[in-house]
Protein backbone atom coordinates (compact mmCIF):
# COMPACT_ATOMS: atom_id res chain seq x y z
CA UNK A 1 0.00 0.00 0.00
CA UNK A 2 0.93 3.46 -0.33
CA UNK A 3 0.17 6.23 2.11
CA UNK A 4 -2.11 9.37 0.95
CA UNK A 5 -1.73 12.69 2.54
CA UNK A 6 -4.54 14.48 2.76
CA UNK A 7 -5.33 17.87 3.81
CA UNK A 8 -3.78 20.29 6.18
CA UNK A 9 -4.86 19.11 10.33
CA UNK A 10 -4.06 20.66 13.42
CA UNK A 11 -0.69 19.07 15.07
CA UNK A 12 -0.70 17.79 18.68
CA UNK A 13 2.44 20.85 18.95
CA UNK A 14 0.22 23.28 17.46
CA UNK A 15 1.36 23.80 14.38
CA UNK A 16 0.07 22.53 10.87
CA UNK A 17 0.80 20.37 8.56
CA UNK A 18 -0.87 17.07 6.10
CA UNK A 19 -2.03 14.35 8.00
CA UNK A 20 -1.85 10.79 6.33
CA UNK A 21 -4.37 7.75 5.76
CA UNK A 22 -4.03 5.08 3.92
CA UNK A 23 -5.94 3.51 1.31
CA UNK A 24 -7.38 -0.16 1.82
CA UNK A 25 -5.57 -2.38 -0.07
CA UNK A 26 -7.92 -3.84 -2.07
CA UNK A 27 -6.32 -7.64 -1.88
CA UNK A 28 -6.78 -7.33 1.58
CA UNK A 29 -10.39 -5.29 2.11
CA UNK A 30 -10.51 -5.78 5.97
CA UNK A 31 -7.20 -7.84 7.50
CA UNK A 32 -6.63 -4.36 9.19
CA UNK A 33 -9.36 -2.20 8.60
CA UNK A 34 -9.79 -2.01 12.22
CA UNK A 35 -6.16 -1.65 13.33
CA UNK A 36 -6.48 1.83 10.53
CA UNK A 37 -9.50 3.09 12.10
CA UNK A 38 -7.34 5.89 14.08
CA UNK A 39 -5.94 8.45 11.70
CA UNK A 40 -3.02 9.82 13.37
CA UNK A 41 -2.50 14.06 14.23
CA UNK A 42 0.69 14.35 12.58
CA UNK A 43 1.63 14.38 8.48
CA UNK A 44 4.61 12.67 6.95
CA UNK A 45 6.69 15.33 7.87
CA UNK A 46 6.37 14.88 11.36
CA UNK A 47 6.76 11.37 11.08
CA UNK A 48 9.72 11.76 9.30
CA UNK A 49 11.29 14.24 12.04
CA UNK A 50 10.13 12.13 14.43
CA UNK A 51 11.99 9.17 13.16
CA UNK A 52 15.11 11.43 13.08
CA UNK A 53 15.02 12.42 16.25
CA UNK A 54 13.81 9.15 17.49
CA UNK A 55 17.30 7.39 15.87
CA UNK A 56 19.20 9.81 18.08
CA UNK A 57 17.49 8.59 20.94
CA UNK A 58 18.33 5.14 20.72
CA UNK A 59 22.09 6.03 20.00
CA UNK A 60 22.21 7.57 23.23
CA UNK A 61 20.59 4.93 24.79
CA UNK A 62 22.81 2.49 23.43
CA UNK A 63 25.82 4.22 24.66
CA UNK A 64 24.09 5.02 28.43
CA UNK A 65 23.85 0.49 28.03
CA UNK A 66 27.50 0.64 26.99
CA UNK A 67 28.91 2.74 29.78
CA UNK A 68 27.06 0.68 32.54
CA UNK A 69 28.50 -2.80 31.21
CA UNK A 70 31.86 -1.51 30.74
CA UNK A 71 31.19 -0.46 34.42
CA UNK A 72 30.87 -4.34 34.27
CA UNK A 73 27.35 -4.07 35.77
CA UNK A 74 25.14 -6.92 36.40
CA UNK A 75 21.66 -6.74 35.23
CA UNK A 76 20.34 -8.95 38.13
CA UNK A 77 21.47 -6.64 40.52
CA UNK A 78 22.37 -2.82 39.02
CA UNK A 79 18.59 -0.84 38.51
CA UNK A 80 20.31 1.26 36.32
CA UNK A 81 21.61 -0.95 34.11
CA UNK A 82 18.10 -3.15 33.88
CA UNK A 83 16.31 0.27 33.50
CA UNK A 84 18.07 1.34 30.87
CA UNK A 85 18.19 -2.22 28.95
CA UNK A 86 14.27 -1.81 29.01
CA UNK A 87 14.22 1.10 28.33
CA UNK A 88 16.26 0.88 25.14
CA UNK A 89 14.13 -2.31 24.36
CA UNK A 90 10.91 0.46 24.42
CA UNK A 91 12.90 2.73 22.49
CA UNK A 92 13.26 0.63 19.89
CA UNK A 93 9.83 -0.82 19.53
CA UNK A 94 8.54 2.62 19.20
CA UNK A 95 11.08 3.13 16.28
CA UNK A 96 9.43 0.16 14.85
CA UNK A 97 5.86 1.06 15.36
CA UNK A 98 6.71 4.60 13.10
CA UNK A 99 8.70 2.65 10.60
CA UNK A 100 5.66 0.39 9.94
CA UNK A 101 3.89 3.89 10.03
CA UNK A 102 5.76 5.37 7.22
CA UNK A 103 6.28 2.30 4.65
CA UNK A 104 2.47 0.57 5.13
CA UNK A 105 0.36 3.14 7.57
CA UNK A 106 -0.17 0.03 10.21
CA UNK A 107 0.35 1.14 13.99
CA UNK A 108 0.73 4.71 13.76
CA UNK A 109 0.80 6.31 17.28
CA UNK A 110 -2.51 8.50 17.08
CA UNK A 111 -0.02 11.20 18.62
CA UNK A 112 4.13 11.84 18.84
CA UNK A 113 4.21 13.15 22.39
CA UNK A 114 7.25 15.64 22.79
CA UNK A 115 7.37 16.02 25.49
CA UNK A 116 7.08 12.52 26.69
CA UNK A 117 4.16 12.00 29.34
CA UNK A 118 5.42 11.85 32.96
CA UNK A 119 3.64 10.84 35.89
CA UNK A 120 4.40 9.43 39.08
CA UNK A 121 2.49 5.69 39.75
CA UNK A 122 2.99 6.41 43.26
CA UNK A 123 1.35 10.09 43.59
CA UNK A 124 -1.60 11.53 44.94
CA UNK A 125 -2.27 13.57 42.07
CA UNK A 126 -4.53 12.73 39.05
CA UNK A 127 -3.19 11.40 35.50
CA UNK A 128 -1.67 14.71 33.89
CA UNK A 129 -3.81 14.05 31.13
CA UNK A 130 -5.10 17.30 28.87
CA UNK A 131 -8.49 16.13 28.69
CA UNK A 132 -11.40 17.28 31.91
CA UNK A 133 -11.53 14.18 34.39
CA UNK A 134 -14.74 14.13 34.31
CA UNK A 135 -17.13 10.65 33.62
CA UNK A 136 -20.24 11.63 31.86
CA UNK A 137 -19.97 9.40 28.44
CA UNK A 138 -19.09 12.45 26.03
CA UNK A 139 -15.78 13.26 28.86
CA UNK A 140 -15.06 9.57 29.34
CA UNK A 141 -14.31 8.99 25.21
CA UNK A 142 -12.53 11.97 25.04
CA UNK A 143 -10.05 10.44 27.98
CA UNK A 144 -10.17 7.05 26.62
CA UNK A 145 -8.79 8.73 23.22
CA UNK A 146 -6.21 10.56 25.27
CA UNK A 147 -5.02 7.63 27.30
CA UNK A 148 -4.98 5.83 23.90
CA UNK A 149 -2.40 8.55 21.95
CA UNK A 150 -0.33 8.31 24.97
CA UNK A 151 0.06 4.76 25.51
CA UNK A 152 0.95 4.61 21.86
CA UNK A 153 3.33 6.92 21.64
CA UNK A 154 5.59 5.57 25.31
CA UNK A 155 9.33 5.58 24.80
CA UNK A 156 10.72 4.49 28.42
CA UNK A 157 9.48 1.59 30.37
CA UNK A 158 8.47 4.17 32.91
CA UNK A 159 6.07 5.73 30.64
CA UNK A 160 4.34 2.22 29.89
CA UNK A 161 4.26 1.47 33.40
CA UNK A 162 2.82 4.74 34.77
CA UNK A 163 0.05 4.85 31.96
CA UNK A 164 -1.00 1.43 32.74
CA UNK A 165 -1.63 2.61 36.34
CA UNK A 166 -3.17 5.71 35.47
CA UNK A 167 -5.60 3.48 32.80
CA UNK A 168 -6.37 1.34 36.08
CA UNK A 169 -7.25 4.21 37.71
CA UNK A 170 -9.27 5.99 35.40
CA UNK A 171 -11.15 3.06 34.11
CA UNK A 172 -13.01 2.30 37.22
CA UNK A 173 -14.62 6.29 37.58
CA UNK A 174 -17.11 6.41 35.21
CA UNK A 175 -20.70 4.95 36.07
CA UNK A 176 -21.21 1.54 35.24
CA UNK A 177 -23.43 2.31 32.27
CA UNK A 178 -20.89 4.57 31.09
CA UNK A 179 -18.00 2.22 31.49
CA UNK A 180 -19.81 -0.13 28.86
CA UNK A 181 -19.52 2.93 26.37
CA UNK A 182 -18.26 1.07 23.25
CA UNK A 183 -16.15 3.71 21.89
CA UNK A 184 -14.25 4.57 25.11
CA UNK A 185 -14.03 0.86 25.74
CA UNK A 186 -12.32 0.19 21.99
CA UNK A 187 -9.83 3.14 23.05
CA UNK A 188 -8.81 1.82 26.49
CA UNK A 189 -8.33 -1.46 24.99
CA UNK A 190 -6.37 0.47 22.03
CA UNK A 191 -4.69 1.89 24.82
CA UNK A 192 -3.50 -1.26 26.81
CA UNK A 193 -2.29 -3.17 22.96
CA UNK A 194 -0.13 -0.49 22.35
CA UNK A 195 1.72 -0.85 25.93
CA UNK A 196 1.59 -4.73 25.52
CA UNK A 197 3.17 -4.56 21.92
CA UNK A 198 5.75 -1.83 23.44
CA UNK A 199 6.77 -4.26 26.15
CA UNK A 200 6.95 -6.72 23.19
CA UNK A 201 4.17 -9.04 24.22
CA UNK A 202 0.80 -9.33 23.00
CA UNK A 203 -2.43 -8.46 23.66
CA UNK A 204 -5.01 -11.30 25.32
CA UNK A 205 -8.31 -9.75 25.25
Amino acid sequence: MRPLWLLPAFLACGGTSQTTRMADDPQRPSEFADEDHHVPSYGKPELQRALIAERAREASAERRVAELEAKDADVATDDRLRVALADLAVQRRFIATLESCESTSRHCPPRLDDPPWTFDPDSTAAPPLTATLRFDVESWRIVATELHGRACACRTIACIESLGVAIDQLEIRPMPEVQGDEAATHAVTRARECLFRLRGKTHRR
